[in-house]
């Protein structure tokens, strides 16, 4: 099968970009160091996987432009999703020079590490957002569940802007299916999903597990199960993409475990929409 991976990241710590790399947490310690193309092309063979959405980690112009230049390098490399700051009087002109590359398909804010959890419905200049609509770009949603009523208000204001919620959120699945989180990630998600111009990626979900549901393929697999089916019921698989967010998934399994455990969900659905779910909704979302 010719999948597409819509989400995995490369970078280099030693360009000294990476602000959240850079700390002490020692759960990060293992990411500290160059993730490049030549370590996942076998893992994309073994898997199955012929193109890739590329997604940045910095939040700089410098790591898009990399990134661009390892697209230029790669052809695997289908599509760059960057990092502008919308809230910039240049903005316009940035995205406009980047979008010259051809495969410079959106940007991410990650909106998950601004201190304002409404940073989105208050900082971005209105010409910003109307210049991602009108040059063809995309926008990665990359949040916690907290900051999901402040996506929604601007997705609602935005309704011409293609916009794919990054991970589901990142719903806490260590505090279990009986938590507090619960009803509000279905409710706001359900809101979300209502939004035609929305979609969402099966994705960066092996993070969110406590280890001991990690331990193993099934239970991964049993452990995701519930929440692939929520996703399933909210977005229907003509919506949702996978991703394998290599190589943070590293920090709880390895690529081929990743791929094992949505391989087994996303068999559950009939063929044509499987394909959807593992390539083409990817391609036709960010126009690979």
């Amino acid at each position: 099968m010719n999948r597409t991976d819509a989400h995995q990241h490369f970078w280099r710590p030693a360009r000294g970009d990476y602000g959240w790399l850079q700390g002490d947490e020692p759960a990060l310690a293992p990411l500290r160091r160059d993730f490049l193309p030549e370590e996942l092309q076998p893992l994309m063979l073994a898997a199955g996987v012929g193109k890739t959405v590329l997604v940045q980690a910095a939040d700089s112009v410098a790591e898009t432009e990399y990134l661009l230049d390892l697209a230029s390098q790669h052809d695997f490399i289908a599509g760059v999703v960057g990092w502008v700051d919308l809230s910039r009087a240049d903005a316009v002109q940035t995205l406009s020079r980047l979008a010259l590359h051809p495969k410079f398909k959106g940007v991410r804010p990650m909106l998950q590490d601004l201190p304002e959890a409404n940073w989105i419905c208050r900082a971005p200049r209105p010409e910003a957002i109307a210049a991602l609509v009108s040059l063809g770009l995309r926008l990665d949603v990359l949040v916690h569940p907290l900051q999901l009523p402040f996506v929604l208000q601007f997705l609602r204001d935005w309704p011409m802007l293609p916009a794919v919620i990054d991970h589901a959120a990142k719903p806490p699945l260590a505090e279990g299916w009986d938590a507090g989180w619960v009803a509000p990630w279905r409710r706001l998600m359900g809101e979300m999903a209502q939004l035609p111009n929305v979609s969402c990626k099966f994705s960066g979900l092996m993070t969110q597990l406590p280890a001991a549901e990690r331990g193993s393929v099934a239970d991964a697999v049993a452990a995701l199960r519930p929440l692939w089916h929520e996703l399933l019921t909210l977005f229907g698989p003509e919506r949702l993409m996978w991703g394998s967010d290599w190589p943070v998934l590293t920090l709880a399994g390895t690529h081929a475990d990743w791929v094992s455990v949505s391989q087994q969900l996303i068999a559950e659905l009939l063929p044509e929409a499987q394909a959807d779910v593992w390539s083409r909704n990817a391609q036709r979302f960010y126009g690979l």
